[in-house]
């Protein structure tokens, strides 16, 4: 056993235990989220007419993020066009700023609608920004069950607020 130690290093995610405690409290956290005005508390990250950018808690990467629309609706066709709109538009935004803060090379952007697809919260849609980079699969998910998440919530959200005072918000026909 003590030849196995010396090849295995301790994997400390100490803030891990938020989700466990937290997972159950507010289970319409994106509601609470638009409706707040405490936007660092939540981490909304940008706000528009109709939808904003949140950080997701749980994150599948460093730097995912969430495209949510104001209205608490469960279904994509209860979405006006421009919600509908206004949440692709946020995704590339959110692009923008992920290639800025964290260096993004790639994306998988999707919903998941409904429980059966992995809805962790399926009465209120919301798009997903997942920043990808060349080689970031690794053994840790397959073996170990185990995402590594290397920034912790709060300084990347820092980063990210930078971003945005670097990165403004451009209207269709500004460019």
């Amino acid at each position: 056993m003590e030849e196995f130690k010396q090849f295995v290093e301790s994997l400390w995610a100490p803030w891990r235990v938020e989700y466990f405690e937290r997972r159950d409290q507010d289970r319409d956290f994106l509601e609470t989220a638009a409706q707040t005005s405490n936007d660092a508390e939540h981490l909304v990250v940008y706000r528009r007419k109709s939808g904003f950018l949140i950080m997701n808690r749980y994150p599948y990467s460093v730097g995912h993020l969430m495209a949510v629309p104001y209205r608490k609706v469960g279904d994509l066709e209860a979405l006006t066009s421009a919600e509908r709109s206004e949440l692709l538009d946020l995704a590339l935004y959110a692009q923008r700023l992920l290639r800025d803060v964290v260096k993004a090379q790639g994306f998988n952007i999707g919903f998941n609608l409904g429980s059966a697809a992995g809805a962790g919260v399926d009465s209120h849609v919301h798009l997903h920004i997942v920043p990808r980079w060349v080689g970031d699969h690794n053994f840790m998910p397959i073996l170990g069950g185990t995402r590594v998440i290397s920034e912790g919530l709060q300084g990347l959200y820092d980063k990210l607020i930078a971003a945005v005072e670097r990165n403004p918000w451009v209207e269709e026909g500004e460019k």
